[in-house]
């Protein structure tokens, strides 16, 4: 909800703003990604986790797996956590 209400005070388009807060409201949902956007911000997100959460390397690898979809994010994956999954 805050997100809406920022984009909206912001001025941006209703179309934006909805799209923004459907991504936001389920970033924690993994099937049915439906879009680039989403996909970026879930692998994003996984980045973040495996991170703050010290991952050992057999979670990562299954989240590498099952996860990451976009070359940018793979690569910042391997870059980050130091080994081809």
């Amino acid at each position: 909800m805050a997100a809406k209400l920022l984009l909206t005070q912001l001025g941006y388009d209703q179309k934006l703003i909805e799209r923004v807060s459907y991504i936001v409201g389920h970033h924690h949902t993994y099937s049915d990604i439906d879009g680039l956007d989403y996909q970026i911000l879930v692998e994003a997100d996984f980045l973040v986790n495996l991170f703050e959460n010290e991952t050992k390397e057999v979670g990562i690898i299954s989240a590498y797996q099952r996860i990451f979809k976009t070359e940018s994010g793979k690569e910042i994956c391997k870059t980050m956590f130091g080994s081809e999954k």
